[in-house]
C-alpha cells in the first residue's frame, strides 16, 4: 500500500517486475491473481476509470517524433478529453514548468534526450492526474535534466497533492523518495523509508585509499573475503563489509602502500547491493576471472596518442553541433566524454567511430587519419552502441557468429572466440535465446562481447550502462577495468556521474564546445569550498554547466 501525496520509489534489478507492476497499475495488463486497487477503484473491473484519473509515462515517453511539441500536446489533450477552452492556460503552465515554451514549433524527434523527457512529462500532465506513474523517467538524460525533473515532481506533490510512483535505475534518486518498494524476480523484498534499509548497515561501510591507482585498488578489494561491495568513489574505494567491522586487510598489508580506512555513513545503495547479493549469492562467476583468458595484453608504446582530435567541427546545414573540439587519449587510458543532452558528445563519438565525416579539423584513431583510412581504423576498434545494436531475432550465439563474420575472423578462431564470449560473459545458459528476449543487463553483456570478438586495441562505449541496474553496472566496470589494465584504450560516454570516477581523464562538452578537460579530481577541485569540502562529480558537472550559463565565454 502507498499513501496519498507521497513520492514512492519502485526499485529492483533488471527483470524484477517494475514495468509489469506499472502496467498493471495503469490497467494495461490484467492480473492473473490477486486484487489491485488504484484510487479506490478495482483496476480489473474498471480500467477506463483508472486511466482517466492517472498519468502514465512509459520508459520511451510515448511521443510522436514526426509531430511538433505543440502537436504532441494537442494530441494528448484530445486523447484525455481536455476541453478546448481550458487548454491555453494549461499549456502555458506546463510549458513554463518544463521550459519548452520557446520550442513549440520544433519536431519532437529533433529534441535532445532531456527535452524529450520533459515533453513526455508535460503530455502526461495535460489533464492533471491524481496519481502519476513514471517508469524510469530519468534514464539516458544528464544530471541537470534529472534535477529539473525532480523539481517538477516535488512541485506537483507540494502544490497539487499528486501521488507519485516512479521506478528508477539511479539509487541516489531512491534516497529522495518518501518510501521505496524493493522488488526482485517479481517478489517484494522490502517496503519502507530509505533509512529503514540503510540504517541496519551502520558499521559496514568504509572508504579506503592508497598510493596505488584506484582501479587497481578496487579490483584487489573486491576479491577480499567478507567484502560485499567495492566501488570507486571519488579518489577512494567505497567498501561494504559483510560484518559490522572493517574488512580484513591482512592480504593487502605490505603490497598496497599508504592504505587508509575511514568509516562512512551507509547509503540506500549499500543496502540495495548487500540485499541483492545476499539473495543471489553464488549465482554469478567472477566476471574478471572468466574474461581474463581471452584478453590480448598490449604493452604501452611510449606516450603517443592512440586517439587524436584536433579542432574538429561538425556542421548540419548552418548549425554547428561540434565547434573546434581538441583532445588526445593515450594507450590503456579510460577517457570519459561527458555533457548535457545536446552538447555534441554523441556527434563527436560518431565521428571518431568513422560513422560521420567531420566538417573540419582532423581525427586520428590508431594512427589512421579518418578522412582517408576510416576502414583501417575501424578494424582496430570495438564499438558498443547506446542501444546495443543487436539483432533481436537472432539468438545470442547467432549474434556472436554474425559479429565474428563481420570482423573476418578465421573459422577456427571464430569458434574459439564464441566459446570465450559465452563463458566469459556468463551467456552459455542463454546461448539459444533470441537476444530480444534478454534482460537489459544480459543485452549489455552480449553487446560488449560482440564488440570484443576481434580483440580490438580501442573500445568505444556509447552510454553503455544506460538503464541497467547497479549490479549489472558494477559487473560491467569490472570488465572494463580488466581491459584497461591489459592496455586496451577505452573511450566512454556516460550520464552516470559516479562512473566518471572510473575514468583517468574527462572532457566535458557544452553546446558543441569544450567546457572543461582534466582528471576527475581536477574537475571536483574547482568546486571545493568551505561549505562543500568534498564535492562529487555531479556537483562539478552541474557547477560547470551553471557557470557557463552565467558566462557563455567561460569554456576552458
Amino acid at each position: 500500500q502507498i499513501g496519498h501525496g507521497r513520492v514512492t520509489g519502485l526499485i529492483g534489478p533488471d527483470g524484477a517486475g517494475k514495468t509489469t507492476l506499472m502496467r498493471l497499475a495503469a490497467g494495461l495488463l490484467v492480473p492473473d491473481a490477486g486484487t489491485l486497487r488504484i484510487l479506490d477503484i478495482d483496476v480489473a473491473d474498471d480500467p477506463l476509470s483508472v486511466q482517466s484519473a492517472i498519468g502514465y509515462m512509459p520508459q520511451r515517453f510515448g511521443l510522436y517524433e514526426d509531430l511538433t511539441v505543440q502537436e504532441n500536446l494537442d494530441l494528448y489533450a484530445d486523447l484525455q478529453g481536455v476541453a478546448h477552452e481550458l487548454r491555453p492556460a494549461r499549456y502555458a503552465e506546463l510549458l513554463r514548468m518544463v521550459g519548452l515554451a520557446p520550442f513549440t514549433g520544433r519536431l519532437a524527434g529533433r529534441l535532445s534526450g532531456g527535452m524529450k523527457q520533459k515533453l513526455g512529462l508535460a503530455c502526461t500532465l495535460v489533464s492533471p492526474p491524481r496519481l502519476l506513474l513514471l517508469d524510469e523517467p530519468t534514464v539516458g538524460v544528464d544530471p541537470v535534466s534529472r534535477r529539473e525533473l525532480w523539481a517538477i515532481v516535488y512541485r506537483l506533490v507540494r502544490e497539487q497533492g499528486t501521488s507519485v510512483l516512479l521506478s528508477t535505475a539511479y539509487l541516489d534518486e531512491a534516497e529522495r523518495c518518501d518510501e521505496v518498494i524493493l522488488l526482485h524476480q517479481g517478489r517484494l523484498l522490502g517496503h519502507g523509508a530509505p533509512a529503514d534499509f540503510s540504517g541496519p548497515l551502520a558499521g559496514h561501510s568504509y572508504l579506503l585509499s592508497a598510493d596505488v591507482p584506484k582501479r587497481r585498488l578496487q579490483t584487489r578489494l573486491a576479491r577480499l573475503p567478507g567484502v560485499v561491495d567495492a566501488v570507486i568513489a571519488g579518489e577512494s574505494v567505497r567498501v561494504v563489509s559483510r560484518e559490522a567491522a572493517p574488512p580484513e586487510l591482512a592480504g593487502l598489508i605490505g603490497t598496497v602502500p599508504g592504505l587508509q580506512v575511514r568509516p562512512v555513513r551507509p547509503t540506500f545503495e549499500d543496502a540495495f547491493v548487500t540485499l541483492l547479493r545476499t539473495v543471489e549469492e553464488g549465482s554469478h562467476a567472477d566476471p574478471a576471472a572468466a574474461l581474463a583468458e581471452g584478453v590480448r595484453r598490449s604493452v604501452p608504446s611510449g606516450d603517443g596518442a592512440v586517439i587524436s582530435v584536433d579542432r574538429v567541427q561538425r556542421r548540419f546545414g548552418s548549425f554547428y553541433a561540434v565547434k573546434g573540439v581538441s583532445f588526445e587519449v593515450r594507450q590503456g587510458e579510460v577517457f570519459g566524454l561527458l555533457g548535457a543532452n545536446g552538447a555534441g558528445k554523441s556527434t563527436t563519438f560518431r565521428m571518431l567511430c568513422g560513422l560521420l565525416p567531420a566538417s573540419g579539423g582532423s581525427l586520428r584513431v590508431a594512427g589512421h587519419d579518418l578522412r582517408h583510412a576510416a576502414a583501417r581504423a575501424r578494424a582496430r576498434v570495438g564499438y558498443m552502441a547506446q542501444r546495443f545494436s543487436l539483432y533481436v531475432n537472432l539468438s545470442v550465439r547467432q549474434n556472436l557468429a554474425f559479429f565474428a563474420n563481420a570482423y573476418n575472423l578465421p573459422r577456427a578462431r571464430r569458434a574459439d572466440r564464441i566459446r570465450w564470449a559465452l563463458e566469459g560473459f556468463d551467456l552459455a545458459d542463454h546461448a539459444d535465446l533470441p537476444s530480444g528476449d534478454l534482460s537489459l543487463g544480459y543485452k549489455q553483456r552480449l553487446a560488449l562481447a560482440a564488440a570484443l570478438m576481434h580483440e580490438p586495441e580501442i573500445l568505444f562505449l556509447d552510454e553503455p550502462t544506460s538503464g541497467v541496474d547497479p549490479l549489472a553496472r558494477r559487473e560491467f566496470w569490472q570488465r572494463i577495468n580488466l581491459l584497461a589494465e591489459a592496455g586496451v584504450t577505452v573511450l566512454v560516454t556516460t550520464h552516470f556521474m559516479d562512473e566518471a570516477n572510473y575514468c583517468d581523464r574527462l572532457l566535458i562538452m557544452a553546446e558543441g564546445e569544450t567546457l572543461a578537460q582534466g582528471t576527475p579530481a581536477e574537475m571536483k577541485a574547482r568546486f571545493r569550498t568551505k561549505e562543500l569540502p568534498d564535492p562529487t562529480m555531479e556537483d562539478a558537472f552541474i557547477g560547470l554547466i551553471e557557470r557557463r550559463a552565467e558566462d557563455p565565454g567561460a569554456a576552458a
